[in-house]
């Protein structure tokens, strides 16, 4: 494959995903919501549990191919690095934005977010990208999960009475929260306090998505057929699913808040499956009609971190405005529109989702404007 050439299905499978991030984010009511629409309580995964994984393995094959077009032009790696260095810095600092937004009280803003770890993981694969070949990557990858591993499976953690012990993998006794509450307490997550989602420790797990997605984009540029290249993800991705399930019940549960290895394996085995899909119907045998049924989603997936972050912003301010009732009372303007749709005749959890998917047709509103301007906002 030139590295010049635009995969059109990666922007195709970056606009899934951010439709379905804008989707499970923006319930009309959190207390009616279809359950593969919320994230597993704990262990376990649901539709939900795909999303952010998948931005890390697309954020991944972007990064290979992007900096195989770089290299190809004569870019100096160093200043290559300090380039994604600059803008993971401007990814991280967007989100604590967000956080902060619109009290900007620092005393207890959360530091840990999505755009943060995501910008975390860009900075630790950088390097990993262009200074190490295939193997060095590979190393990089167990390299990383080793030291996950270890500290969550062989690391006592203290407590206050005593010690929890190694391996417990329990919300805000594992050793990543402990972690965190070393380095970041009183700016975790607010719905838990001594554990957070999006944690330091547990980064380290997330970063190894990514790297499976710079393995997939190295597949990508490989010098054979595109077939071959869409039979081999649909193995990989099912091996990996495979594999995960045995971790699964063996050795370490899927959990998306720990990050743990067999969440990792099996998420980028549903990647490897739901991109090579794209893959097929979008550059390797493409027509019209399947153009025409993916567009939306092509248009979607260009501005997709833009799209994101307004999202957030949309939503924390009309969160923020407050509306007047006739009562004397007020509503948030959130509130307020999410009332228009109780008139609807549908079953209360339909009606939070008619919302969130209202939610997301504005959102899509918003991205294909940009698109018919060609305005691509880029980090």
């Amino acid at each position: 494959m030139n590295t010049n050439e635009r995969l059109v299905s990666l922007d195709a499978f970056r606009g899934f995903t951010i439709a379905g991030m804008i989707l499970v984010n923006n319930p009309g009511d959190w207390k009616a919501v279809y359950p593969q629409l919320l994230h597993a309580p704990w262990h376990g995964w649901t539709f939900t549990d795909w999303i952010f994984p998948f931005f890390l393995f697309i954020g991944g094959v972007s990064m290979t191919l992007s900096l195989g077009k770089r290299a190809e032009s004569g870019a100096n790696k160093r200043e290559l690095l300090f380039t994604l260095w600059k803008r993971a810095g401007i990814i991280f600092l967007i989100g604590l934005a967000l956080n902060l937004y619109p009290r900007f009280d620092v005393a207890t803003v959360r530091i840990p977010g999505v755009l943060q770890r995501i910008a975390l993981c860009v900075a630790l694969a950088a390097p990993v990208v262009l200074y190490c070949r295939l193997r060095g990557q590979i190393i990089a990858l167990v390299a990383f999960q080793a030291v996950y591993v270890a500290g969550m499976v062989f690391v006592p953690v203290p407590d206050p009475q005593g010690v929890w012990g190694a391996g417990v993998l329990e919300a805000g006794r594992d050793f990543g929260s402990f972690i965190d509450r070393a380095l970041l307490s009183g700016h975790l997550w607010a719905a838990a306090k001594t554990w957070d989602p999006e944690g330091l420790f547990t980064t380290l797990s997330a970063v190894c998505s990514q790297l499976f997605g710079v393995l997939a984009g190295r597949w990508l540029a490989a010098n054979f057929s595109k077939e071959e290249k869409t039979v081999w993800m649909l193995f990989a991705g099912l091996a990996c699913l495979f594999v995960a399930v045995c971790i699964d019940a063996t050795f370490m549960p899927i959990n998306k808040s720990l990050w743990t290895t067999s969440y990792c394996v099996m998420m980028t085995g549903w990647a490897l499956i739901m991109f090579s899909v794209f893959y097929w119907f979008l550059d390797v045998r493409p027509s019209r009609t399947a153009q025409a049924v993916f567009k939306p989603l092509v248009i979607y997936g260009m501005n997709a971190l833009f799209i994101f972050a307004m999202s957030a912003l949309i939503l924390k301010t009309w969160m923020w405005i407050k509306v007047p009732q006739a009562d004397g009372s007020e509503l948030s303007l959130r509130s307020a529109i999410y009332n228009i749709f109780g008139s609807l005749p549908l079953s209360p959890v339909n009606i939070s989702l008619a919302y969130a998917v209202c939610f997301n047709l504005m959102m899509f509103a918003l991205a294909w404007w940009l698109w018919r301007k060609r305005w691509f906002i880029k980090v």
